[in-house]
């Protein structure tokens, strides 16, 4: 098995409903931060909005348990976290690639999505977060055909060596970096990197509200991590939750 830094815990199963349920299972009964469940498959993957991930053998499917101080908003950040030690991960294995972060976690190789990124938490009276559960499914040996989205695998770009265990050896220490960081010093030098990748900054933005959906100019990310979108009349609007659509390539 891979050799990871000494802050996760890992329990590798060989097939698995969901490895976020396993994981948030785990928690409920007081397991450690750096617990980390690692599956060969899911039976019952799913993603953001309840949507299924396919989640057939080959690909990196993992769930880690965190245990971070303050309320969910802050916590939120922890995706961001995610995809920019992903893209880190992804550059460090296959330095001809160009990993893009699109908001709010998605990261993108030449504008299809190659991992999906889910975080579930409890919080305690006051509204601090007790735990959360760091969720990450990432198309290293293949990709859905019917995503309802362009997606990819690190192995459709040529990248057949490396395996699942390959990529949660770059991922982890990444992984562990950044969360080190953003305690240490806050949200403002990860924002920095996810911005440094980030998909169709300055460009045109579709943007899909519950009851709503417009158009404008990727401007920036906010100090929590909204995205700041640039209306025709120049106006900047803050969105803290929706789907953004980029022009295709």
């Amino acid at each position: 098995m891979t050799d990871l830094p000494a802050f996760f815990r890992p329990i590798y199963l060989v097939s698995v409903a969901s490895t976020n349920d396993e994981v948030k299972d785990r928690a409920r009964t007081g397991a450690p931060e750096g617990t980390l469940v690692v599956a060969g498959e899911q039976r019952a993957g799913r993603g953001r909005s309840g949507r299924q991930w396919t989640s057939k053998p080959g690909n990196l499917y993992m769930s880690l348990l965190l245990r971070p101080d303050g309320d969910a908003g802050r916590a939120a950040q922890i995706s961001f976290l995610a995809a920019v030690a992903l893209s880190t991960a992804i550059a460090d294995i296959a330095p001809n690639l160009t990993p893009l972060h699109k908001w709010p976690n998605d990261v993108l190789i030449q504008g299809a999505k190659v991992s999906g990124i889910l975080l579930e938490s409890s919080a305690r009276a006051g509204g601090a977060v007790d735990w959360l559960v760091l969720g990450m499914g990432v198309n290293v040996a293949h990709h859905p055909d019917d995503a309802g989205q362009a997606a990819t695998s690190l192995h459709a770009h040529g990248i057949t060596d490396c395996t699942p265990h390959t990529l949660l050896g770059a991922l982890a220490p990444a992984l562990l970096n950044w969360l080190d960081r953003w305690r240490e010093e806050g949200f403002a030098p990860l924002r920095a990197a996810w911005l440094a990748r980030a998909a169709g900054l300055n460009g045109p933005i579709r943007v899909r509200l519950p009851r709503e959906e417009f158009t404008g100019t990727f401007r920036d990310l906010d100090d929590n991590g909204s995205l700041l979108v640039e209306q025709a009349d120049g106006t900047l609007r803050t969105i803290t939750a929706g789907e953004v659509f980029l022009p295709r390539n």
